[in-house]
């Protein structure tokens, strides 16, 4: 075997072992949550109800911004001790529709604030930590624009503050327009997973967890303990709850409390919201693994934390993997002595298994040990979709392990819940096409041919690989083009 055949396989050979150990560590989270007894949160509301700041951080959100101040003026708590703060940063006309609101409601007693600022400094982090300066409740609830809580969330949530330290109470998201296109289908398939298995299982292995950015609430005094809001990554909410855990400070989950919000309907919107995402872990990654590693945490708590802040870390693995494994074919096919080696990766199946327990788990909780035909189908789907997004994804991990700074982009919603919405001929555009939109395009070709090789050398154990590859390049593909035409 030449050496570009050997550094081949040992390039596939690690980015499946790192899959297949990230797989071993979400079926441990699986089997910690079918096992240990559920926590069972306090019900019943302090008599003397503590003071509580709702921030509301905001940038060009005219089409729910009115939604989401409705929502939280609802809030069934003591007026006298609610204090609401509008982190408004727009540029647009959302300035004056929430200008109108508060209005309306300093009238009937709320006690709400328009909290502007003259730039955008440190893009959402900057606005949550600019209101803290004059933020008069003992704990903080952070909402997005987008979600839309119910009346008692403050009362279901402050009961979780049980001790003194516990620093955030995070909830699950659910899904205002989850029905409303497969895009949205598929994404809550993947946050479902999220808010339950893996956010469940990590708080009942005492493992690290993250605020997830909104619908939580947080103890002042743990912001400020653990250094405040920083914008040096674009998942503000990771680095803050990494921060907050390294000094001693707890979290709670609370599963059964939900906080509905919508989902970007538009590929563009999707794929925004993913770079911010997985950028910002690989950042966080960057900035907190050798704290993690050198922390008195136990072994399997900093193991967890490893693969949590490296999750991101999966595309990349996947990408390689799948560019990798067409020559991997070649390979094969000239080196019959290697046959054994090859069968081995067999084995990696696992990885599948073990994924599959995951969402399978999670779909079963949704609907009540009732998931089949209809899971196998979004299963295959997600699985499909991710990888097909492992190109994009890719590059902006690559970029925030390397440094690389980028704006906060925040995702456009556009108030979309029933199937006749449209997000077409709104305003709000992200950036159009790019050459990694090409370039997905001709990896859609590229592992067409791979199907046509297999069948030629009639080697299919990587056929249903390239199969879902091509299609998930494909239509991420199809989406970014369609979507793109907003007429």
């Amino acid at each position: 075997m030449t050496l570009v055949a050997t550094i081949v396989v040992v390039i596939y050979s690690l980015c499946l072992a790192f899959i297949f150990c990230y797989s071993l560590v979400q079926l441990h989270l699986t089997w910690l949550y079918l096992t240990r007894t559920p926590i069972q949160n306090p019900t019943i509301v302090p008599q003397n109800c503590p003071t509580v700041t709702v921030q509301l951080p905001v940038y060009n959100e005219r089409y729910v911004i009115s939604r989401l101040i409705d929502a939280v003026a609802a809030f069934d708590y003591p007026k006298d001790k609610l204090q609401i703060q509008l982190l408004d940063d727009s540029t647009d006309d959302t300035t004056t529709i929430i200008s109108e609101k508060i209005a309306l409601l300093q009238q009937q007693g709320v006690t709400i604030e328009h909290v502007r600022r003259s730039n955008r400094t440190g893009f959402k982090a900057g606005a949550l930590q600019h209101g803290l300066q004059t933020a008069t409740g003992e704990f903080i609830a952070i909402f997005d624009a987008d979600f839309v809580p119910s009346p008692d969330f403050l009362k279901q949530t402050i009961v979780g503050f049980t001790s003194p330290e516990i620093g955030v109470v995070q909830t699950r998201w659910g899904h205002l327009n989850k029905n409303y296109s497969l895009l949205t289908r598929l994404q809550a398939f993947g946050l479902d997973a999220h808010f339950t298995v893996e956010q469940q299982g990590r708080n009942y292995g005492n493992y690290f967890i993250n605020f997830n950015g909104t619908a939580g609430v947080w103890r002042k005094a743990c912001i400020v303990d653990a250094g405040g809001w920083q914008a040096d990554t674009l998942t503000e909410d990771l680095d803050l709850s990494y921060r907050a855990q390294l000094k001693g400070w707890k979290f709670v989950y609370q599963e059964q409390t939900e906080s509905p919000a919508e989902l970007p309907a538009e590929m563009s919107g999707l794929k925004s919201q993913q770079y911010r995402w997985t950028k910002g872990a690989a950042e966080t990654a960057r900035k907190h693994i050798a704290k993690v590693l050198r922390s008195p945490e136990p072994i399997n708590a900093k193991l967890h934390a490893l693969f949590h802040l490296l999750n991101s870390s999966v595309f990349v693995c996947v990408l390689l993997t799948a560019i990798l494994s067409v020559p991997i074919l070649f390979i094969k096919e000239n080196n019959p002595q290697l046959g054994w080696f090859f069968k081995l990766g067999a084995f990696f199946m696992v990885s599948f298994l073990a994924l599959f327990a995951f969402y399978w788990v999670s779909a079963n909780r949704r609907t009540s040990g009732k998931a089949g035909f209809r899971f196998i189908v979004d299963f295959l789907l997600f699985l499909t979709m991710s990888m097909g997004m492992s190109l994009h994804n890719s590059v902006a991990v690559l970029e925030g392990y390397a440094g690389r700074k980028t704006p906060f982009i925040r995702t456009p919603k556009y108030n979309l819940v029933q199937a006749h919405d449209s997000w077409k001929k709104k305003l709000y555009t992200l950036p159009g096409i790019s050459v990694v939109t090409w370039l997905e395009g001709l990896l859609a070709l590229y592992f067409a041919w791979a199907i046509w090789l297999g069948l030629h050398l009639q080697d299919y154990g990587l056929l249903p690989f390239h199969i879902m590859l091509a299609t998930g390049f494909g239509l991420v593909f199809f989406y970014t083009l369609v979507h793109h035409k907003k007429a």
